[in-house]
């Protein structure tokens, strides 16, 4: 078991042990478009190389389709560093991304869609 995978490169006072933008080595500017509520899903394809602790990461968290926003939370990653990540992924065709249908329809004020939002956030909490 590497240092990665042990949990070694967290610490519960300080956090993150390794920088945020050392994961995507030093980049900010992802190849293709996520904005926070696009949907990535793992597509079972495996890049050719090692890319890496935090790739595996994400690869696992896309089993079922799940937003930028959650897999950046779940990392405890800033978003745009987690959008890099995710974009390398795509790019090797381990992700698939898309725009969430049932959002796209709907307007960000749209009652309905902020107590489904508010439901879940309780059912979490």
């Amino acid at each position: 078991m590497s240092d990665a995978e042990d949990g070694s490169w967290l610490d519960d006072e300080a956090g993150r042990l390794v920088r945020p933008y050392a994961v995507s080595n030093g980049r900010t500017r992802p190849s293709a478009h996520f904005d926070l509520l696009t949907l990535v899903m793992a597509t079972g394809i495996r890049p050719q190389t090692y890319l890496g602790p935090d790739y595996d990461r994400v690869l696992a968290l896309c089993d079922a389709p799940v937003t930028v926003a959650e897999v950046a939370a779940h990392l405890r990653l800033p978003a745009v560093i987690t959008k890099v990540l995710l974009s390398d992924l795509v790019t090797y065709e381990a992700l698939s991304a898309r725009a969430p249908n049932a959002l796209e329809a709907t307007s960000p004020t749209d009652r309905n869609l902020l107590e489904a939002v508010l439901h879940g956030l309780r059912k979490r909490l």
